[in-house]
């Protein structure tokens, strides 16, 4: 076998990877290449390229339904929507920003095993949320669909859902069903300076407890500090929206308004983690927790180490910098979250990403589940080894 295969249809990809299992070949899948520093190192004898399964197989816009091959670029899949007044609503974050890359592209596929979502998520859900339908190949090489094409069909419902965040080490996925939702005509962020953290947080939980529908809610530390709302929908409502959620916050202070074009171009640099990209030799980690624990766990952290943070979700995020040595700060991060939510390394050296716990390390009885369940679906152990969990 080559050290990279590049099939275009599922037959063909099943086929090796049922060549595979049957010499115990260790395979690497890889989709636009965006996103290969994410998680653990794996050792693996050859890898798939995803790249030759490409295009929109289904998609229907009164039905709010679009299905396209694992390898298809996020970009045409957007712009496919944008003809109709259409998006993904969950607002997929783009990695290429933060791990340096000038190239390359992201692909619908890897959105869908990595569970990618961006600052929407406090509104729409996750991109699980919005996935109802997979084809993929288990590690058997058998070929498997699950879910539907309509939104009403709920068929394999768990098994979309389980494959959403398995990170390819389950089953290559080979095409995914999004519902998807209309794009809001026009957004408006409100800013709010010189926020304390704790501060921003209660602006943020009050916001978001309101009837004016806040679809993202973040703070970033700084000089000065800025804590930022997102209103969108048609344009006669923000003003009014907008209005009313700066009288019931006035004791914020009063905000600076960032008109549609304005307030995308914050959004998609919080959401592509741009205030922390740089230096690029940082380590990031992706926290979640409590939005009501958020200042407290980024206070506890810096309290001990140098790092840079800023809050998403209305506090329940926080990606944060510091040092890529030693742990890259796992330990203190982990003890500083208590047991109360995850934390992902995201970005750090390789050395780094094999040492410590790429993600939050499971209680004995979940990750016997874990491999349980990875036996079912790959028995052999051949796809993405190791990527999520040691071992498994």
């Amino acid at each position: 076998m080559s050290d990279t295969v590049r099939p275009e249809t599922e037959d063909a990809l099943a086929a090796f990877v049922a060549e595979a299992d049957s010499k115990a070949l260790p395979l690497d899948i890889r989709g636009g290449g965006t996103k290969r520093a994410l998680g653990r190192p794996t050792q693996t004898g050859a890898t798939i390229d995803l790249s030759g399964l490409t295009g929109i197989t289904l998609y229907e816009p009164s039905e709010l339904v679009i299905a396209a091959r694992a390898g298809t670029p996020v970009a045409d899949v957007e712009a496919a929507l944008a003809e109709n007044g259409q998006h993904l609503a969950f607002e997929p974050m783009d990695y290429r920003h933060l791990y340096g890359m000038n190239g390359g592209s992201s692909t619908i596929g890897a959105v869908a095993a990595c569970n990618i979502s961006g600052p929407r998520r406090i509104m729409t859900g996750a991109a699980r949320d919005s996935l109802i339908g997979v084809r993929l190949v288990n590690g058997k090489g058998e070929a498997v669909k699950s879910g539907g094409r309509v939104m009403k069909n709920v068929t394999g419902y768990d098994l979309v859902k389980l494959m959403a965040g398995a990170h390819g080490t389950l089953g290559i996925l080979t095409e995914v069903t999004f519902k998807v939702l209309p794009k809001p005509e026009a957004a408006l962020t409100l800013v709010y300076a010189g926020l304390a953290d704790e501060k921003a947080r209660e602006a943020m939980s009050e916001a978001l407890g309101s009837p004016f529908e806040i679809t993202g809610a973040a703070h970033l530390p700084g000089d000065p500090a800025r804590t930022l709302l997102r209103i969108e929908g048609f344009p006669q409502s923000l003003d009014y929206r907008a209005g009313e959620l700066t009288r019931d916050l006035k004791r914020f202070g009063t905000p600076e308004r960032l008109e549609t074009e304005a307030s995308e171009t914050e959004w998609q640099a919080i959401r592509d983690v741009v205030p922390l990209a740089a230096p690029t030799e940082r380590a990031v980690w992706r926290i979640s927790t409590a939005p009501t624990r958020g200042p407290a766990v980024a206070a506890a952290i810096s309290n001990r180490i140098d790092a840079a943070y800023y809050f998403d979700w209305g506090g329940g995020l926080i990606w944060l910098a510091c040092a890529a040595e030693g742990d890259a700060g796992a330990a203190i991060i982990r003890e500083a979250l208590g047991g109360k939510g995850h934390a992902t390394l995201v970005r750090a050296p390789d050395d780094i990403r094999a040492a410590v716990d790429v993600f939050e390390p499971q209680p004995d009885a979940l990750m016997a589940l874990t491999k349980g369940v990875k036996t079912t679906f790959d028995p052999g152990g051949i796809l993405n080894p190791g990527r999520m969990y040691a071992g498994v």
